[in-house]
């Protein structure tokens, strides 16, 4: 179920995609990096010969070689069929997942191809659907079907569409949604944040609707906020940049409120030791989006797969010194909170 809309309309919402990827280059804000605060136990007799470390694991049924997505970024313009076609070069040479970006230009009729050619390149990759949690479910599963996803992502983006002019200001039903689709697709749904974190409360509130996936899209990633705030000449919210839950405070959260539940680890995540902490921390995978996506506009694809094979490659060489063989061993791994994000963990006014 495509709609149909006028041509104009489309262009405009081609062009704020296009500006999304741009504001990204000019946006300065920088949260802090939770991760930092964060030191795992050094194993010096590991007993480990590296060509063991097996850094596989399953996710959405089907076998990853790394317990790392790249993660949803962009489609639904021109210039996107390039970028989405070398992400999923990248996912498929290193056999990982990879979720496309939000598909509601697509389900408009703008550019189809650039979602259609992530799986045109990955094959019988793993490939993730993504569109607004408040996306009707004939559209949801037209989304699905567009790409042949093996999970759909649901995506909650409320502080970024009250900064956006024409953004979305109802938000009512969002939750019966989201359980209506869970309950009728045939992949399963991910609910997903785009930068601000999801709290502990909502985690166990989804899992009790039926989801078993979530990626917590926390503080420290890219500003969703401030990309708006780079469109929107009527009002400012640069006092808002700060706003979220830091992505290290979110994962501990979501993970202690119900252990049962998948959590995806984003926002912020650039090297392999956040990539090591979040899997230490509890959860399933961590992905990459704003950091792969500068390698590849800025220094072209050889570059973007340098990045990614140097990432992965330390993410075994971290394994290893902390004498974990495969991905399930490093939640045994001790870990040391300190500094700022230990004050946020004891700290609770109500």
């Amino acid at each position: 179920m495509i709609d149909k809309i006028s041509d104009s309309k489309i262009r405009e919402s081609e062009i704020r995609k296009r500006q999304h990827i741009e504001n990204f280059f000019k946006s300065c804000s920088e949260a802090k990096n939770y991760f930092d605060d964060i030191i795992l136990e050094n194993n010096s007799m590991s007993e480990l010969d590296f060509s063991d470390i097996d850094p596989s694991t399953i996710f959405l049924n089907k076998k990853s070689d790394y317990p790392v997505i790249i993660n949803a970024i962009t489609g639904g313009f021109e210039g996107a069929l390039d970028i989405n076609r070398n992400l999923a070069l990248l996912a498929k040479k290193f056999n990982i997942p990879i979720a496309v970006g939000s598909q509601s230009l697509g389900l408009k009729g703008a550019c189809v191809e650039s979602y259609k050619i992530v799986r045109e390149t990955l094959g019988d990759g793993t490939v993730i659907s993504n569109v607004s949690a408040n996306t009707a479910l004939e559209k949801v599963v037209c989304a699905i079907e567009m790409i042949n996803a093996d999970a759909v992502q649901l995506h909650l983006n409320a502080a970024q569409e009250m900064c956006m002019k024409e953004g979305d200001r109802n938000f009512k039903g969002v939750v019966k949604n989201i359980e209506r689709i869970a309950k009728s697709v045939s992949v399963p749904v991910i609910v997903k944040e785009v930068g601000f974190g999801i709290s502990g409360k909502l985690a166990k509130r989804l899992s009790e609707i039926g989801i078993s996936y979530i990626d917590i899209g926390g503080k420290g990633g890219t500003n969703f906020i401030e990309i708006e705030d780079l469109r929107n000449d009527e009002m400012d919210f640069s006092d808002l940049y700060d706003w979220g839950i830091p992505t290290p405070f979110s994962l501990v959260q979501c993970v202690k409120a119900s252990p049962g539940l998948n959590i995806v680890s984003s926002g912020g995540i650039k090297k392999a030791e956040d990539v090591v902490k979040s899997l230490c921390l509890g959860s399933k995978m961590a992905t990459i989006s704003g950091v792969i996506l500068k390698e590849l506009l800025l220094n072209g694809y050889g570059q973007s797969e340098k990045f990614m094979y140097e990432l992965l490659y330390k993410t075994k060489i971290l394994m290893l010194l902390t004498g974990s063989r495969t991905v399930d061993d490093l939640k045994n791994v001790d870990v040391f909170i300190k500094g700022d994000l230990k004050d946020l963990m004891d700290a609770k006014f109500r």
